[in-house]
């Protein structure tokens, strides 16, 4: 059996969890998130816990229980307490401004690059060089973070462009004469 699907997870208060025809749905707080579970693990409530096995003895089944233990406790915790990615903008004449669902950048080139968050994510920039990205969903605040990196990634010789708060750029050296 998976080491990580041994441990349950456990359920606060105020979220609800909901097991039928093999979606799992979770409710709280911050909205509701559901997905679909896997036929090789078998997920049940136990109390104020959700405890999964894997069903037969395969490897796919084994790291599969695993895998939805991770997934379910990540579901858990983003209704109850959400999830934020923060980046920075590095640059001169860099800014950032969050229109409602709609974040508006200015890094470097001739016109804004204007980006469209998708339903339940929340975009704030509290100052003009930090933009803050808040969801339930943890792999949608991931890639939404991904996807405004990308439009001006970090460049290795002056560090310049879009970067996770915590991400380190090392910069290369310049060409000599």
């Amino acid at each position: 059996m998976s080491r990580i699907a041994k441990y349950p997870v456990p359920v606060p208060k105020g979220v609800e969890f909901n097991l039928s025809s093999g979606q799992i749905s979770i409710k709280g707080p911050l909205g509701t998130i559901a997905r679909a579970a896997d036929p090789n693990v078998e997920v049940k409530k136990d109390g104020e816990q959700i405890v999964f096995m894997a069903l037969g003895n395969s490897n796919h089944a084994n790291a599969m229980s695993g895998t939805m233990r991770a997934l379910v406790a990540n579901m858990v915790n983003g209704v109850s307490k959400g999830f934020e990615k923060k980046l920075t903008l590095v640059g001169v004449g860099f800014r950032a401004q969050a229109q409602g669902a709609k974040l508006n950048l200015q890094v470097g080139f001739s016109h804004p690059v204007v980006k469209d968050m998708p339903e339940g994510i929340k975009v704030e920039c509290p100052t003009q060089t930090e933009i803050l990205i808040k969801g339930a969903d943890r792999q949608v605040v991931g890639q939404v973070a991904a996807e405004v990196r990308a439009i001006r990634p970090p460049e290795p010789y002056k560090g310049k462009g879009i970067r996770y708060s915590d991400e380190k750029v090392s910069l290369k050296e310049t060409k000599k004469k």
